[in-house]
């Protein structure tokens, strides 16, 4: 049995299965094993962390009047933060199917001038500012016509080129979210720019460090955790960056909690654009896949952030990004009513819950279906999403062929 308890009322002898936060905010390399060092019990509680599961089957229970959560309180505790984000928006745009090509060529190219930008800083050269302001236009206009079709595909990469298209993908996370909070275009523009920068300071750690499949030293996560100074020192540097750059690039790992980094800033000490950038950083780097670590699906990740959504993030910018990627974002494996599996290809703008999905294979049957394209909103009453599905533990490998249709 599972129960997610405080880090504080954890014990030698509990065995650990997954610590509440993203695996990039923490020194351990297993998050599954039973906890017998001393060491180990301190490394926990000085990093941060909050909250993490224990399986009592296989370790020690909480004691006396400590009782902690079942995965049932979990889920119904996180179902209804979700359920918050569940009303109505509306927004004119292109089908996914219309802008997934377009978007496509725009990553890629995206991705080659990320690279010349992180090359010329590296050889400590400034910032073309101008540049990076017109590929963040490109981005923007992606995002307005069709804002899953470039934020899906980025999320595609592989470990090798993670660092360039993470920068992409944030930019564009960036650019739907400030949208979403209603903000001005010119400051629309300046946090996809912010975006896009946010990591800038990776240029100077080294890559057997960045890329390293397993355990980082003390010391290599120092270094890791070093790049929001260095890079705002490199914004600095270049001279022409608007102040909202520079503060998400160096604010974008602190939490509301104050367990952040660098500084530990806690609540309203950070600022608006520092946390839309804490929670698009986070979102983009547990779904995509690391040297070190597959990434989450879409679907799992919302709610995992969902679970830390307290100590780690505002509460109405992590509402806000909801409503910006969806409760089950593209790309998404689902279980409706009927018991036929189907991944989401499309959000509906009225409601999270009702998306346009292409059913594919029968979980009664286990056996692939005739693909169909369903549009849940006008099935209400006839088929719904009843919980999102593993990928994995169905074996599924192309997945994303059927959403995207590239291969």
């Amino acid at each position: 049995m599972l129960k997610r308890i405080a880090v504080k009322d954890m014990k030698l002898g509990m065995f650990i299965c997954e610590f509440c936060g993203s695996w990039m905010e923490h020194p351990f390399w297993k998050t599954r094993f039973l906890l017998e060092d001393e060491k180990d019990l301190r490394a926990i509680l000085a990093s941060g962390i909050k909250e993490l599961w224990i399986d009592v089957s296989q370790g020690l229970d909480v004691s006396g009047d400590i009782t902690g959560k079942t995965e049932a309180e979990v889920e119904q505790e996180t179902e209804a933060l979700l359920l918050e984000a569940e009303k109505p928006t509306s927004t004119e745009r292109v089908s996914l199917d219309e802008e997934i090509r377009t978007a496509a060529r725009l990553c890629n190219n995206a991705k080659k001038a990320v690279i010349e930008m992180f090359s010329d800083a590296r050889m400590g050269k400034a910032i073309e500012i101008e540049k990076a302001q017109e590929l963040v236009e490109e981005i923007s206009n992606s995002v307005l016509r069709q804002p899953h079709a470039l934020i899906s595909l980025a999320r595609l990469k592989t470990a090798d080129e993670y660092t360039y298209l993470h920068s992409v993908a944030v930019c564009a996370l960036m650019i739907a979210l400030a949208r979403q909070l209603s903000l001005d275009e010119s400051t629309v523009r300046d946090a996809g720019l912010a975006g896009l920068l946010h990591d800038i300071g990776k240029i100077a750690i080294p890559l057997k460090v960045l890329n390293k499949p397993g355990k980082l030293t003390d010391e290599e996560f120092s270094i890791v955790k070093s790049h929001p100074e260095v890079g705002a020192k490199i914004l600095i540097e270049s001279y022409q960056v608007p102040p909202m750059v520079l503060d998400v690039c160096l604010h974008h790992h602190e939490k509301v909690d104050g367990t952040g980094y660098p500084y530990g800033l806690k609540g309203s000490n950070i600022s608006l654009f520092a946390k839309m950038g804490s929670v698009c950083d986070v979102y983009d780097a547990i779904t995509s896949n690391r040297p070190y670590k597959k990434g989450w699906s879409p679907a799992d990740s919302i709610r995992k952030m969902a679970e830390w959504s307290k100590g780690h993030f505002d509460e109405a910018v992590f509402q806000a990004f909801v409503k910006t990627v969806g409760i089950y974002p593209t790309g998404s494996l689902v279980r409706l009513e009927s018991g036929r599996l189907a991944v989401v290809i499309e959000q509906n703008d009225t409601s999270l819950l009702l998306p346009k999905v292409k059913i594919f294979f029968s979980a009664k049957t286990k056996m692939p279906i005739i693909q169909e394209i369903l549009d849940l909103s006008k099935l209400q009453g006839k088929e719904k999403i009843i919980g999102r599905e593993s990928p994995d533990d169905w074996g599924f490998k192309n997945l994303d062929v059927l959403w995207s249709g590239i291969t």
